[in-house]
């Protein structure tokens, strides 16, 4: 083990080379470093640092609304997506076999008035009506299968959302503008117009005389 070297210092008192380098505990908490009073340039005082972290906690959590607002707008537009395309399925299941049943109404109406004509006709065997009326109600049955339905228009008042007046009868024993004749079935399809009834409306008598003269004077 080395051995400490001595040095002899004025007043005959002896020390240790490390006590003579290591300055008195008193004087070294009194003396303060040139950088501690002065402050060390390279770094930002401790206000500054705050301010900075502030700064930059608002600006991500402005940034974190945004994008949570964007999230919300992108789910909303994404929820209205499904549904109109879930609406939209939906529709076009219901009214895919619109095209083939509006091309079915003119058969429909052919049968109807060869039903019509049987009635009239005394000649006409019974066979073939009850052929013709068979035929009719088998086609009545498809479109009932597919929810296609016939506009009841006679006796009712007239309605321009379902019904087509292709002329008026003067008359007193039904009320005005009644459907007092139907020369063509409408037809709905989900309730949905596919065809309008074709029909004929009331009106009182001698009206219409009567707008002519006022429109004369």
């Amino acid at each position: 083990m080395p051995k400490k070297k001595k040095i002899k210092i004025d007043g005959g008192s002896e020390e240790t080379e490390a006590a003579k380098v290591m300055p008195p505990a008193d004087d070294e908490t009194s003396e303060i470093t040139a950088t501690e009073a002065v402050g060390d340039p390279e770094n930002k005082t401790e206000p500054d640092k705050v301010k900075e972290m502030e700064e930059k906690l608002e600006a991500a959590t402005q940034e974190s609304k945004e994008n949570y607002d964007r999230l919300l707008r992108v789910t909303a537009e994404f929820e209205n997506y499904k549904k109109r395309a879930t609406r939209e399925m939906a529709d076009f299941k219901k009214f895919a076999n619109q095209s083939l049943i509006k091309d079915l109404l003119p058969i429909i109406d052919n049968l109807e008035l060869a039903l019509k004509s049987s009635t009239e006709d005394k000649n006409v065997a019974q066979n073939l009506i009850d052929g013709v009326d068979l035929t009719y109600k088998e086609i009545l049955k498809i479109f009932e299968k597919h929810r296609v339905a016939q506009i009841e228009a006679l006796g009712q008042p007239f309605d321009p959302n379902f019904h087509e007046a292709v002329m008026r009868e003067e008359t007193d024993d039904h009320p005005e503008n009644t459907v007092t004749n139907e020369l063509q079935k409408g037809y709905l399809m989900h309730d949905r117009l596919i065809r309008p009834s074709m029909v004929v409306v009331a009106m009182p008598k001698n009206q219409e005389n009567d707008q002519d003269n006022q429109a004369k004077d």
